[in-house]
């Protein structure tokens, strides 16, 4: 799973110096984990145990998927290709079509890493007054902008409070603004009070430029600010690291998608940069900053801002992996629900004598296993599914879920038709899990028939233990969200042992090298877990209407997605 929220941040650090979750510099191995520090013999032991057939099954996977050999699959690497490879491998054996391309089970997925090529330039000049250069790491970090080799952007600033326009959650920062043909300014991060969800997808600066765009903006900037929380990197780090590398798909041309063509993200100003172009009138916006409860007043800077920097791009071929069950309903069979789940992990640590693999068992070598082997559910079952189901491995989910958002943008059956989405992502099988977290089941119509098929199963359908991590904008499902298609993920519940083995799972092992196969996985939980995914996408291939977001839900109407009528 990635730390990153559902869109790329304003800044994604390096891929090489320090890890994908987004959140913390890797820039040398991990500490010896216990399993490390055993004897290979003890290690093999308890690798090779003997288990019944269908929890060796999904064991299998995971020792080929998170062993050494694999490197940590990081996406864009050989070692992530073969990993594809196996799942293609495996989606045959299960009986699955090939969903991808020219006849086969691999959909390609061009990659591109892109960052700034040099320091670029930041000119501010004051109405009626001579051009000042702002300094770059005391005034200025330039971010690159995807889809352009070279940017030049000048025109007026306006500062738009936190960049949030959303009245059904009280947040209004453009009202009485117009911003067209302007340089948006905001700060980073959200106002109190929001839950996790929207905390997360409001707080990304992509989804503010978005925003903005919608509303004729020519550019993006953000400011630094101090308790912008906790994922915010200090103006300092964003300075060392202003040329690190981030990851996408790549247009035809080779430049990286943008999701905000009109209105890039073209940096951050520190709080001395935005003085220079505030003003006094900055010293009311820092007053308000250290209330609280923040509250900000729109601010247009006197003069006009010109930005200039250019962007350099690197091609890194990856690809997801599909396979189906056609539908069996004359009706219903070009309708397609999703099974999904991410392949890759985020490869190697750089430096340090100790373990630098991270292996990525649970993370997300599982959710995969548990893919192959519920593909076998399926075509073993007494009859077919009445739509038809895809089973889809993506790449790049470390890395910003890439290569779920390539696969919205270009999918192998026609977008209209997919009807739902179910992603596995980093189940924490460690424990006997006693209920189920279903993130978004309470946004469409999904909700009853996730509890219909859970409770068949003898589990409840337990609360969001973690509201405050907005784990619903998180993962490879939100990328079905952004086109209208309603979608869940999966979790096993926290009731009983499982808040505890989270925890643990999360303070000691979660994107480090010790998630490998022999951390104390409770194997007996895997077909459990597939029992339940089961019978929750059989239950949806099976209804006899197609889901729908309830009504008036926040991401069902900004995507326009099917709608419940009351």
């Amino acid at each position: 799973m990635s730390r990153s929220t559902a869109l790329l941040p304003l800044l994604l650090l390096s891929t090489a110096a320090v890890a994908h979750d987004h959140d913390h510099l890797h820039l040398q191995a991990a500490a010896p984990t216990a399993s490390a520090q055993r004897s290979a013999a003890e290690r093999n032991a308890v690798i090779t145990a003997p288990l019944p057939e269908d929890q060796a099954a999904m064991k299998a996977h995971v020792l080929f998927l998170a062993s050494d050999a694999m490197a940590g699959r990081e996406a864009g690497t050989r070692d992530y290709d073969i990993a594809a490879q196996y799942v293609a491998a495996q989606f045959y054996a299960a009986g699955l079509r090939p969903g991808g391309d020219q006849g086969g089970y691999l959909q390609k997925v061009p990659l591109v890493a892109y960052n700034v090529a040099d320091k670029g330039s930041a000119l501010w000049t004051p109405a009626g007054g001579q051009p000042q250069e702002l300094v770059f790491a005391e005034d200025f970090v330039p971010s690159p902008v995807p889809d352009r080799r070279e940017t030049s952007v000048s025109a007026p600033v306006v500062f738009v409070g936190y960049g949030i326009d959303a009245a059904q959650y009280g947040l209004t920062d453009y009202r009485n603004v117009d911003v067209r043909g302007k340089i948006v300014a905001f700060l980073p991060g959200t106002p109190e009070g929001l839950d996790g969800e929207a905390r997360a997808f409001f707080g990304s600066a992509g989804n503010k430029a978005s925003l903005a765009a919608a509303r004729g903006a020519v550019g993006a900037i953000q400011i630094d600010m101090p308790r912008a929380g906790g994922r915010q990197r200090p103006f300092s780090t964003l300075a060392r690291y202003y040329d690190a590398p981030r990851v996408t798909w790549a247009n035809p041309d080779g430049t990286a998608h943008a999701m905000t063509p009109s209105t890039p993200v073209l940096g951050t100003l520190s709080q001395a940069g935005a003085a220079k172009l505030f003003g006094k009138g900055w010293d009311a916006v820092m007053k308000a900053a250290a209330t609280a409860k923040p509250a900000y007043k729109p601010l247009t800077a006197r003069g006009q801002l010109t930005v200039a920097s250019k962007t350099r791009f690197k091609p890194m071929d990856s690809s997801n992996v599909i396979g189906l069950i056609p539908g069996s309903d004359p009706r219903l069979k070009d309708e397609v629900v999703v099974l999904s789940a991410h392949l890759d992990h985020i490869g190697t640590n750089e430096g340090g004598d100790g373990d630098r693999i991270n292996n990525g068992a649970l993370d997300n070598a599982i959710g995969i296993a548990s893919l192959i082997e519920e593909a076998k559910r399926f075509k073993t079952a007494a009859a077919p599914p009445k739509r038809t189901v895809m089973f889809l491995a993506v790449t790049a989910e470390e890395k910003g879920l890439v290569g779920s958002d390539y696969f919205a943008n270009h999918p192998t059956v026609p977008l209209k038709s997919i009807v739902a989405d179910v992603n596995l992502d980093m189940p924490i099988l460690t424990y006997r899990f006693e209920d189920m977290v279903v993130f978004g089941a309470d946004r469409s119509t999904l909700g009853p028939i996730v509890r219909k098929a859970v409770g068949a199963m003898g589990l409840p359908v337990a609360p969001d233990p973690m509201p405050e991590e907005g784990i619903f904008v998180r993962s490879d499902h939100f990328r079905f969200v952004q086109k209208g298609v309603p979608s869940v993920f999966l979790w096993p519940g926290q009731a009983g042992p499982g808040k505890a083995a989270v925890e643990d799972f999360m303070s000691h092992r979660y994107h480090r090298p010790g998630d490998e196969v022999d951390q104390g996985i409770d194997w007996s939980q895997g077909p459990r877990f597939v029992s339940v995914n089961y019978a929750i996408a059989r239950e949806i291939a099976d209804a006899p209407e197609r889901p729908v977001w309830n009504k008036g839900d926040y991401f069902g109407t900004l995507y326009k997605g099917p709608m419940a009528a009351k």
